[in-house]
């Protein structure tokens, strides 16, 4: 309210920043939301329109050396957790983020600055309302602590890898830290991001003297971090809590007397392929990675009916068995003829999400299912897939520009599958040359080359593996490939699985699409990384062999009842439900509290406090 009853105070600090230094301005639009704001005295049109014109009044009056500045519209969070954690959905944020953007765009500003975020979900929905609705740049700046994490679990490198899948024009860190504390943060950003870096710390930490609050980083001490900073990389740098203007002054004065700015670290095109869920990122290209692919109902007769009487927890039981099993990463499958697969892939990939920080594979030939999962999606999800007919490149590639992924591209077009590896490679190379006019770099492209079984296909494994090795050096892309195909038709599938499985890796494989429950895969996975050194000192191998005989021969096994802690501990809502009425039968309701539940919830509590759970 005070952009409009008390203007000449706004635009008096607004100017006093100007006169400072300070290119951009940040209007007091904070939170200016339908969320935030319920004063009925003036609508929110009324309250962002007079701040954005306050901070352009502000620099006629502050800017007498006739440099080019600009105004933002502020927007920070709505003060709500999104679902599962919260009782906000996403569609309600981004509706109450659409009507602050376009108001603000109206009004006159320069570009949206989404600031102090501390959740991905949050700031994914900010930012579609602002590239939905708008055409004004974006900036976005996320609280991390001083482990790197933000609130609700995101690491640095899953909210670059949204963040630049979203097409933000620039990323970085504000509020909740010091300069000093930021200076390893803002190193790894820097080695994840192709973007422009924003840096706004707050002066220091809050302290209290005299019954008052201060920060205890003087405008000095500040400037001199900040020189740091920008040598470190960063492109735009300001300030958050406790910076007044004479912590800004002080910076710019200092910046212009410096040489930080030519000697800064530029930020180049990373080339890590990354796919993230909100608080786990994967890293394809380096160690090989297990893409579990029991989530798909294909020859699976009780994933079928699952489907069709709607049993989400059937799925939750499989993703989380995948995931102890030792999954990077789950493909998620709910393709029937008879159930509607657009309302499922959006169900099964949110109630994923509410119980597993893997990142999920999108598979589906359904562009709608798709496009929901992926507007959804919590992360930069692996998309499976797009093959070279135009057709198909036409219809995913809009999407993966839109919201980001990794996207599957299988060597098949008009034609069909080449019979040889030239032909599967050739029409990699196509689908690669038609991602680059969407701006998809291939770094953002998994080729499929495709795993044909044998048995009908005798030379079909020496064919995927040439083309596997090709595709590999010739683009420098990562691979991928549905490992259990090879088999079809062959008794004791699991010996040809793992065997081929071992040389597709030997032969360049990032990815393989395989059964995490199958022992004989798994003993090929961690004897291969133990064997090329991924594993050092051989301790993930120890860890998994040295003391225990491997339970899961055959490797088929559903995931089996749990009991009601575990059930607890994982987050499944139904399972806790069926396990509480099946201990009400021979336990007293507070023996079940104090038993099961309470050192359940204190394990999640401790998990919690260590940043190992959100």
């Amino acid at each position: 309210t005070w952009n409009v009853e008390h203007a000449e105070d706004v635009v008096s600090i607004h100017r006093r920043y100007f006169e400072a230094g300070s290119d951009i301005v940040l209007a007091n639009t904070f939170g200016a939301n339908a969320l935030k704001y319920t004063d009925s005295k003036y609508k929110l049109e009324e309250i962002i329109t007079h701040a954005i014109e306050n901070v352009k009044k502000a620099s006629s009056l502050g800017v007498q050396d006739g440099r080019e500045t600009y105004v933002a519209l502020d927007v920070g969070p709505t003060g709500k957790l999104l679902k599962p954690m919260g009782d906000l959905s996403f569609d309600e944020a981004y509706d109450t983020f659409k009507e602050m953007m376009m108001i603000g765009e109206k009004a006159g500003a320069d570009l949206i600055h989404i600031e102090t975020m501390s959740d991905t979900y949050e700031v994914k929905a900010a930012v579609l309302a602002a590239k939905e609705n708008t055409s004004l740049p974006v900036f976005v700046t996320m609280i991390f602590d001083e482990k790197g994490k933000l609130l609700t679990g995101g690491n640095v490198p899953a909210v670059v890898a949204l963040l630049e899948g979203l097409r933000v024009d620039a990323l970085g860190i504000n509020c909740g830290l010091g300069p000093e504390q930021m200076l390893p943060i803002l190193d790894e950003i820097m080695e994840y991001t192709s973007l422009p870096v924003i840096v706004k710390p707050n002066a220091g930490l809050p302290k209290q003297r005299n019954g008052e609050v201060y920060y205890d980083v003087e405008p000095e001490a500040f400037a001199g971090y900040m020189e740091e900073i920008v040598k470190r990389g960063a492109a735009l740098i300001g300030g958050c809590c406790g910076t007044t203007p004479s912590h800004i002054k002080a910076m710019t004065s200092r910046l212009k007397k410096s040489s930080a700015f030519e000697e800064r670290k530029r930020t180049g095109t990373t080339q890590k392929t990354i796919v993230c869920s909100y608080g786990n990122a994967v890293i394809l290209g380096d160690c090989p990675v297990i893409i579990g692919e029991r989530i798909n109902p294909t020859g699976k007769k009780k994933f079928k009916q699952a489907l069709k009487e709607h049993d989400l927890d059937y799925i939750l039981r499989e993703g989380i068995a995948q995931q102890d099993a030792g999954a990077h990463i789950l493909d998620v499958n709910v393709g029937l003829p008879d159930i509607d697969e657009v309302k499922m892939m959006r169900e099964a990939v949110t109630e994923l999400q509410s119980v597993t920080s893997l990142p999920l594979q999108i598979d589906t030939v359904n562009i709608e299912a798709m496009k929901t999962a992926m507007r959804y999606y919590n992360g930069k999800p692996m998309v499976n897939s797009v093959n070279g007919k135009q057709e198909s490149m036409d219809a995913v590639f809009p999407l993966i520009q839109k919201y980001g992924g990794a996207v599957v591209a299988l060597t098949l077009d008009e034609d069909g599958i080449p019979s040889d590896a030239a032909g599967r490679v050739r029409i990699a190379g196509k689908i690669i040359e038609e991602a680059q006019k969407y701006g998809i770099s291939r770094r953002d492209i998994v080729v499929d080359v495709l795993a044909m079984t044998i048995s009908s296909e005798p030379e079909g494994a020496k064919t995927t593996l040439e083309a596997l090795k090709r595709v590999s050096e010739e683009y420098g892309v990562c691979t991928v490939l549905g490992v259990s195909n090879i088999s079809f038709g062959l008794p004791y599938r699991p010996a040809v699985n793992s065997n081929f499985y071992t040389m597709a890796m030997q032969q360049g494989l990032s990815a393989g699409i395989i059964n995490p429950l199958s022992e004989d895969m798994m003993r090929s996975y961690y004897s291969y990384c133990a064997l090329m050194n991924y594993d050092k000192n051989c301790e993930a191998y120890i860890e998994k062999y040295g003391n225990q005989t491997p339970i899961l021969a055959g490797g088929t096994n559903a995931p089996s009842e749990i009991s009601l802690a575990e059930a607890i501990r994982k987050g499944l809502k139904e399972e806790a439900h069926h396990g509480t009425r099946e201990l009400l039968k021979a336990k007293e309701p507070l023996t079940i509290i104090n038993e099961e539940m309470i050192p359940a919830l204190d394990q999640v509590g401790k998990g919690f406090e260590k940043g190992t759970v959100f």
